[in-house]
């Protein structure tokens, strides 16, 4: 039997399963790579007081000791990073990946829990631009990372979109995906695409239901796989879209506060291996 590819997330844990690494390694299955983990953050929420959240970091020793694990093993064939705590752990995980410059690198710069607005660490913004937009294959960011990233603000257009897709690109990433999803008005979820040439939009119908939990860490995680089983990345967004697009469409209430994606929908709806 040929060995499977290897796919590497580097992000927290989501203890209700539709973040996190717990979607990454599920999507990595979906698409039969071999899915290793290394743990950055738990995140915790706090079913008595509105689904509040809370996030305990993992010691950038401890972080540095499970990337040396990881990289221990078979060639790598691309990796992911999620939910980064501070400084000290971009710092470890850049150093790792530029000493594994052919290790494709996909960034999903998640700066909030879901359902808040208040950025987990400011100074996480600065060393992810300093640190991991040079190394990004892909870099994955919302409207709001992207304006984070861009320093343009708040996103509300297609054209707001370009000019950061430009500015983030400029600052290093070989490709920029910005996530309209639901925040953009219309009828439809667009992603923009840009490669430092080509801007491209990537188009679905809105899907009605809130069962969206995990949406992003599904996506960039759908990429990564794709990168490990060789697709060019421009194909691999445009897979990772459908499968997360058909994840939100099978996605379900978990309780009164959250609904997370599921990550089988893709292949539930073909019954069949991807």
């Amino acid at each position: 039997m040929t060995n499977p590819n290897i796919t590497l997330t580097i992000a927290g844990n989501d203890a209700s399963g539709g973040a996190g690494i717990a979607a990454d390694l599920k999507t990595f299955a979906e698409y039969g790579t071999y899915g290793i983990a290394a743990l950055t953050v738990i995140a915790t929420m706090d079913p008595e007081d509105n689904w509040s959240h809370g996030v305990t970091p993992i010691d950038a020793q401890i972080v540095k000791n499970q990337l040396d694990t990881a990289f221990a093993g078979p060639v790598i064939g691309a990796a992911k990073t999620g939910m980064l705590p501070n400084e000290s752990v971009i710092t470890v995980i850049a150093d790792k990946l530029k000493a594994h410059p052919n290790t494709p690198l996909v960034v999903d710069p998640v700066m909030v829990c879901k359902g808040e607005s208040d950025v987990l660490n400011p100074e996480n913004v600065t060393a992810m631009k300093n640190m991991l937009v040079p190394l990004a294959t892909v870099i994955t960011p919302n409207l709001f990372e992207a304006g984070q990233l861009s320093e343009l603000g708040l996103l509300h257009t297609l054209d707001d979109m370009k000019k950061a897709a430009q500015i983030i690109h400029g600052n290093g990433a070989k490709m920029v995906v910005i996530k309209g999803g639901k925040a953009l008005e219309g009828e439809d979820a667009i992603d923009l695409v840009y490669d430092g040439e080509t801007f491209t939009t990537l188009s679905v119908k809105k899907v009605a239901n809130p069962t969206n939990h995990g949406a992003g860490c599904t996506f960039a995680a759908a990429i990564t796989a794709g990168l490990a089983k060789g697709m060019e990345p421009l194909d691999a967004v445009k897979k990772a879209k459908d499968f997360v697009t058909e994840a939100i469409q099978a996605g379900f209430e978990y309780n009164e506060f959250v609904g997370p994606v599921f990550h089988s929908g893709y292949r539930l709806n073909r019954q069949s291996n991807i």
